[in-house]
């Protein structure tokens, strides 16, 4: 079975067991009392996300690795939000959506045994988005801790052009060997 093939697989199941669980809910009112969605919704994002790593790796398709990070980590997001009350947050909480990339990004190409690959991909999204997250939290009102802390992403930013600029010209300086 090729990988798109089995991404079908795995929406086709993930659609049944919805299915089936909203129909029992039908026949079964008492189920609906087990979630109680006007509290614990953000949950069930969290559930999804993990059943769709879950279905993924059983079906080997480890490219659904970044989908499900991504649900479940908006989900996690949403359920601080929920249980806080601190819908503002957002104003910087979208941030960590490249980190939830990363970690989807980091499992994908670990399932596919590609951990090195997976490393350099996957830490440099949730670098960058744990930076996304010190900034706009800090200019936007986030934690007392973190306004304070903004400006070390700009230092470190400058930081990492300046080596980068330093390794670039270090690199165009070696001669070049001529084979014969």
């Amino acid at each position: 079975m090729d990988t798109s093939r089995n991404g079908n697989a795995v929406i086709g199941v993930l659609l049944l067991l919805a299915g089936g669980w909203f129909l029992a809910q039908q026949f079964f009112p008492g189920l609906a009392n087990v979630i109680d969605l006007q509290v614990e919704w953000p949950v069930l994002m969290v559930i999804i996300g993990a059943a769709i790593l879950l279905l993924s790796v059983l079906f080997r398709s480890p490219g659904l690795a970044v989908p499900a990070a991504i649900v479940a980590g908006v989900g996690g997001i949403l359920y601080y939000q929920n249980q806080s009350g601190d819908w503002a947050s957002w104003s910087y909480m979208w941030t960590l959506i490249p980190g939830f990339i990363g970690v989807g990004t980091l499992i994908k190409d670990l399932l596919e045994g590609r951990l090195l690959a997976g490393l350099r991909e996957g830490l440099t999204a949730i670098a960058f988005s744990a930076a996304l997250f010190v900034f706009f939290s800090g200019i936007m009102g986030g934690t007392d801790w973190l306004s304070k802390l903004w400006p070390l992403i700009l230092i470190a930013v400058g930081i990492s052009i300046l080596l980068r600029n330093f390794q670039e010209k270090r690199a165009s300086r070696k001669p070049e060997i001529i084979e014969q």
